[in-house]
């Protein structure tokens, strides 16, 4: 039985981050959106990995089967914790471009790490990359990132009881190839670098993000 997929934008971004692998997406799918990960940040919303999981977990419950979660980058951190604190309505990880290394959490890091994968991105989509983070607004962005940058994901990736893979494109620098295969490793799961594309797969590489997802959905094709 083909298992729906749940998609988390990125930091800052929404549905339409999705949008080319969602063409390709042969499965139900949903994408939901949370504050700072597509959702403009009330003054008191709790934006904590552990606080955006449960917010996640709680419009899951209630689903008939469990679901394949999909994060990138940040929200990667999301979909962990809540398969981690509810096993149960967890089918499968997809983990695209994941931060979440600790140790390479510094403001001026990130800003390094996020410059030297930028410029790999095609301009073409600066317009709708601009549209979503003014929609989440860049306040929410500086909380939430605030908030992910102290969650230690690869202390937390160990715990996982369901299949994951993790996977990052040629030219990220915020998801380096060490970083990337050790939570592969972690997870006892798979690592994969995608041969095109910097820091937004989802854009860039959407037939082929779609295959995979397609995989731990159990959609299976002839041919």
């Amino acid at each position: 039985m083909t298992a729906k997929v749940v998609l988390v934008p990125g930091l800052g971004l929404g549905p339409e981050s999705y949008a080319p692998t969602l063409r390709y997406l042969e499965a139900p799918y949903e994408v939901m959106t949370l504050p700072g990960y597509g959702a403009r940040a009330n003054q008191d919303d709790d934006l904590h990995t552990e606080a955006l999981a449960e917010r996640l977990t709680e419009r899951l419950t209630g689903q008939q089967e469990s679901a394949v979660l999909v994060g990138h980058s940040a929200s990667c951190q999301i979909v962990v914790a809540a398969a981690l604190n509810h096993p149960q309505l967890v089918k499968a990880l997809v983990l695209v471009a994941p931060s979440g290394d600790v140790r390479a959490s510094a403001w001026p890091t990130l800003a390094s790490r996020w410059m030297r994968s930028a410029i790999w991105d095609p301009p073409r989509h600066v317009p709708t990359l601009t549209r979503q983070y003014f929609r989440t607004s860049f306040s929410s962005m500086a909380r939430a990132m605030d908030a992910a940058r102290h969650y230690d994901l690869a202390a937390a990736i160990p715990g996982l009881k369901v299949p994951t893979v993790v996977l990052r494109s040629k030219h990220d620098r915020l998801c380096p190839p060490r970083w990337n295969q050790a939570l592969g490793d972690l997870a006892h799961g798979e690592a994969w670098t995608l041969p095109t594309g910097s820091h937004l797969p989802g854009l860039t590489n959407g037939r082929e993000l779609a295959a995979f997802i397609q995989r731990y959905a159990g959609v299976y094709k002839n041919g």
